[in-house]
């Protein structure tokens, strides 16, 4: 019954999952590993799916190994993140109005079940710049480790 359960569990996991919308551009090895994949960095790209024109890459360990290999390792939470304006940026009215509470533009599992890498936007009006902020976070307990990059919303005439 309680093998059930956790397999239940682990398939209700799977499937509520926010898939992760990201391009790879490329990646170093940073480990030989005998068996497996290396250990690498790997530099992944996405959109912010709200803000046309706004572009983050996101730099971030991944395990390699017999366990990585197969998707059971557990990536660290280091990360790195630059955003930058790749087109002409209009805010939609929700973003330029709302609360700067934070709004995930981008998930990523690091780990089979529980830890993902994430990405939340934040809008400073009195400044009128766009701020990604990555962290890593498990159900249990999250990393202090985060970086944050700002794209400047500049309105020529």
């Amino acid at each position: 019954m309680k093998s059930r359960l956790i397999l239940s569990f682990l398939c209700v996991s799977v499937f509520l999952a926010i898939p992760a919308y990201s391009e790879e551009i490329g990646s170093v090895s940073t480990t030989f590993k005998l068996i497996g994949a290396n250990n690498k960095i790997v530099i992944e790209a996405f959109d912010d799916p709200e803000i046309p024109g706004a572009t983050c890459y996101l730099s971030r360990a991944k395990k390699g190994g017999v366990s990585g290999s197969l998707g059971l390792a557990e990536d660290s939470a280091d990360a790195s993140l630059a955003c930058r304006q790749t087109g002409p940026i209009s805010l939609p009215e929700k973003v330029s109005n709302g609360k700067s509470d934070g709004k995930r533009v981008f998930k990523k599992n690091t780990s089979l079940l529980f830890k993902t890498m994430q990405v939340v936007r934040f809008y400073d009006k009195k400044r009128n710049t766009l701020i990604y902020l990555t962290y890593s976070d498990r159900i249990i307990e999250g990393s202090p480790k985060n970086s944050v990059s700002a794209i400047p919303i500049v309105n020529y005439k």
